[in-house]
């Protein structure tokens, strides 16, 4: 479950990253300020990327 949300989190935060950088040079007018779509986007990929790489799944199941 962790994982999903990690690699939600981190598609999310690309994506969004992307779109700021694009509107911040005016290729794309998305409606909202480039630099809090910028930010957001550093932070919810740099989330996503920090629960991928230390959590450990919970779904995972014992056979023991």
């Amino acid at each position: 479950m962790i994982k999903i949300l990690g690699f939600i989190l981190t598609i999310g935060g690309a994506i969004a990253l992307v779109m700021g950088v694009l509107s911040v040079f005016g290729s794309m007018d998305v409606g909202l300020s480039p630099w809090a779509l910028i930010i957001l986007g550093i932070v919810f990929f740099f989330a996503g990327i920090g629960l991928l790489k230390y959590r450990k799944d919970t779904d995972h199941k014992d056979t023991e």
